[in-house]
């Protein structure tokens, strides 16, 4: 999975940071969950991200630095899915399927 730059930059920096570290695993195993959809799942933590990348730049420099005139829409689609693959719940594997193999 390919993540862009601020995506980057925020997943760095939740490696780096204990606290939020477990926040936001907590928060991804939470929300994986849902009854909703995997991309309805997706979408709503990536709001979720924008929102903390939003709050956090008042008081970390690395993510002021992301954008210096202030938060604009940027993309973090990728890494909310990749959170998602990473810390939330195995994926259901389906059984194989009975009959005769196909040839």
């Amino acid at each position: 999975m390919s993540l862009n730059r601020s995506e980057q930059t925020i997943f760095n920096y939740l490696q780096k940071q204990p606290d939020e570290l477990r926040h936001w695993k907590s928060k991804v195993l939470a929300v994986a969950h849902l009854a909703a959809g995997p991309g309805e799942v997706a979408r709503g933590l990536e709001r979720e991200l924008g929102e903390y990348v939003v709050e956090r730049s008042q008081c970390v420099p690395l993510f002021r630095e992301l954008n210096p005139e202030g938060m604009r829409r940027v993309s973090l689609l990728n890494l909310a899915e990749h959170l998602l693959r990473l810390w939330g719940p195995p994926a259901k594997v389906k059984p194989p399927r009975s009959g005769p193999p196909l040839p």
